[in-house]
């Protein structure tokens, strides 16, 4: 199934926390807080300004995102959990994580 965001909503998939503190303690389920970090699915085209043209987003899909604690709404799609926010809850993209991962 396919999902298009309209206006300037973006779909996100969360990206898990580690497991595990920096010292080698493993966190068990019940410790854990929800990931406030992000894979960008899916944009929307973006809002329409004053003049009534176009006004496309910042963030495109593949992008690694922060957002608030409780930003969003969660949907399930295709069994996956997933949320659903404005790009204006987005706090930050951050860059180079991928190929950082890549080297390693």
């Amino acid at each position: 199934m396919t999902f298009r965001p309209l206006h300037d909503r973006i779909l996100v998939r969360r990206i898990d926390a580690e497991e595990k503190t920096a010292g080698g303690l493993i966190i068990p389920d019940s410790a854990k807080e929800k990931p406030q970090e992000g894979e960008v699915l899916a944009v929307g085209p973006g809002l329409r300004n004053e003049s009534g043209a176009l006004a496309p987003l910042d963030v495109k899909v593949g992008d690694r995102v922060l957002f608030g604690k409780w930003s969003g709404t969660e949907i399930r799609l295709d069994g996956e959990d997933l949320l659903i926010m404005k790009e204006s809850d987005v706090m930050g993209v951050i860059e180079g994580t991928a190929a950082a991962k890549k080297a390693a």
